[in-house]
């Protein structure tokens, strides 16, 4: 059966004419950054005042890959970026305009330039023309991917990509200091020949105002494109997705390896050598996603290499577009020669007033030692009471009650995401999970006062969003109602009444937290006819049967609490916590 081509980046933009869309994305730096101002015509982002001692560091290319290189226009960084239309080279007039008339009085000019033919062209042109002007003037082209090894890329070297941002960091914390042309472009080099960089995408992106790609460019939705460039270049080679550790591995080995003569840029990794890590987003991964990929690169360059960084960035430096991708780069630390203040790492470090390089955190939080965090002291004694209840019985009943639930997940799920946020299933489903696990362990006692205490903290451990919570403060009152109980009435032994009344019990105990009543379309659509029916009969098919019907009378239902009072129209859609609630009893009612 063919796999569906992937849907990961669809050709839907809020702005999709690409001539506005790079204009205001432009402007958008000096309204976010009043140090720096906008030449429209010639698409050059520039600071507004900076010291004529210093050098001025200038930067550009096709735009999609912002922050780069606008975002690092300001003190301590560049002087000034030119941009061309969406990844395509600046124009030679465009480039020319800045170095000659927008970068204000300078000790010379540093232009550092990533490696595509385009922009290695047209910079080097406008250097020359910089030059023939009388103009002190230095150009460093900057190449460090390894997705593309030393015989393929012949002549035309490595391509630019995320480490890039590295040389103008360092390089422009270095200009800051009053540091010498030539000093400037020695240690731009310098970074450069101790980069490697090696991207890895889910999909190709689409560019706004421009027909769709065809399908043979396109990933399938089980393939990653390794090796990817910033330009939507096809990578090294295509494989299925791997779990996350296994691609970080394979990575890190393109990146490190130094039995790779076709890619160890880097040489041989040997013991003391330092290193820089940065995790890039290309523009459409989620922090969420980005930070658990950080935390994978981090761990497993200590344990397969045992390297840790001395520096980590993670975060959004130079995109290519909305690309469901990251790279990953690491700076080898060299001696720069320069004395104290002006390591690579110090430069690193060194404050800045831009928008794009997004680290805060200054050198001496970063040489404080590592320390373990405390251990929690177990402060909640376990309630207890004189109740006892058959054990095999309860374990038997709630295991077929959890595993309803965990079979209905997917449903769940289907439900919550068409009109709720979709944790709902899976939240439920980890609960359950979590309680069976706590079942299985030998943890339930014949004391159900004792035992529901546990549950509910397993249950607050392990489900989180509002059905977490409820559930948890539920289970919580359910436990008091139970000892209340069995302390008015003296009974012992615990049956289908004394499970109705503490039930019905906690359930008023949980109104104190919620609003919530039947008719609201929630959770208690089911709960409460569940537990009233209970209470009156005592019989529990009757009442799960009740619950049924009225998570059924949520379908329709206008929402008077929770997200889905966002939604105007919820159609046919049941509640999902309320079917959650229904599917729950049948399982313990055996229906």
């Amino acid at each position: 059966m063919p796999v569906s081509k992937t849907k990961d980046s669809p050709g839907k933009h809020f702005i999709n004419d690409p001539t506005q869309l790079v204009s205001f994305a432009l402007k958008s730096v000096k309204y976010a950054n009043p140090s720096t101002s906008i030449d429209e015509p010639n698409k050059i982002v520039y600071r507004k005042d900076a010291s004529p001692d210093n050098v001025a560091l200038v930067s550009g290319g096709g735009a999609g890959h912002e922050p780069s290189f606008a975002g690092f226009v300001g003190d301590g960084i560049l002087r000034a970026a030119v941009s061309g239309t969406i990844f395509a080279s600046p124009s030679v007039k465009q480039i020319y305009n800045c170095i000659s008339q927008r970068v204000g009085e300078n000790s010379g000019v540093l232009l550092i330039v990533m490696n595509y033919t385009g922009d290695v062209l047209h910079f080097g042109l406008a250097t020359e023309k910089a030059r023939a002007q009388g103009l002190d003037i230095e150009m460093v082209v900057v190449g460090e991917d390894v997705g593309v090894g030393r015989e393929k890329s012949g002549k035309v070297g490595r391509r630019g990509m995320a480490g890039t941002v590295f040389v103008h960091k360092i390089c422009g914390a270095l200009a800051a200091t009053g540091a010498s042309l030539k000093e400037c472009a020695g240690i731009a080099r310098l970074v450069s020949k101790n980069l490697v960089t090696l991207g890895s995408s889910l999909s190709h992106v689409h560019i706004p105002g421009t027909a769709e790609m065809d399908e043979c460019v396109e990933l399938d939705e089980d393939e990653l494109e390794l090796g990817m460039g910033i330009h939507n270049e096809r990578g090294c080679r295509r494989m299925k997705i791997p779990k996350i550790d296994c691609l970080v591995s394979t990575m890190l080995k393109q990146l490190l390896a130094g039995d790779d003569k076709d890619r160890a840029y880097l040489g041989p990794v040997t013991m003391g050598q330092e290193f820089v890590l940065m995790v890039n987003n290309l523009g459409g991964v989620s922090p969420l996603e980005l930070g658990g990929v950080t935390a994978h690169v981090v761990e497993s360059l200590e344990e397969e290499y045992q390297i840790k960084p001395k520096r980590v960035y993670s975060g959004t430096y130079m995109t290519s577009l909305n690309g469901h991708g990251f790279s990953i780069t690491l700076l080898r630390l060299a001696d720069t020669g320069l004395g104290c203040g002006k390591d690579m790492l110090s430069l690193l470090d060194a404050a800045h007033e831009t928008l794009g390089w997004s680290s805060c955190v200054c050198s001496s939080t970063w040489s404080r030692p590592p320390s373990a965090p405390a251990p929690l002291i177990e402060c909640d004694p376990t309630p207890t009471s004189s109740l006892r209840m058959d054990i095999p019985v309860f374990i038997t009943t709630l295991k077929n009650g959890l595993k309803k639930i965990i079979e209905a997940e997917p449903e769940l799920t289907r439900f919550d995401c068409l009109v709720g946020d979709g944790d709902c299933g899976t939240g439920l489903k980890r609960g359950a999970e979590a309680v069976i696990g706590f079942m299985k362990a030998g943890a339930v006692t014949e004391d159900p006062v004792s035992t529901v205490s546990r549950i509910a903290g397993v249950v607050e451990e392990s489900m989180d969003g509002t059905s977490g919570a409820l559930t948890s403060i539920y289970l919580n009152a359910l436990v008091q109602a139970l000892r209340n109980g069995s302390e008015a009435t003296k009974v012992t032994g615990v049956d289908a009444s004394v499970w109705a009344k503490a039930g019905m019990a906690a359930l008023s105990d949980l109104g104190r937290y919620t609003p919530a009543q039947p008719g609201d379309r929630t959770m208690m659509d089911a709960l409460y006819p569940f537990l009233a029916e209970f209470e009156k009969t005592g019989d529990v098919v009757r009442a799960a049967k009740e619950a049924r019907a009225g998570a059924d009378k949520t379908k329709g239902m206008k929402p008077k609490l929770g997200r889905t009072v966002y939604i105007e129209q919820v159609g046919d859609i049941p509640d999902p916590g309320a079917v959650g609630i229904a599917v729950l009893v049948e399982g313990l009612a055996g229906i």
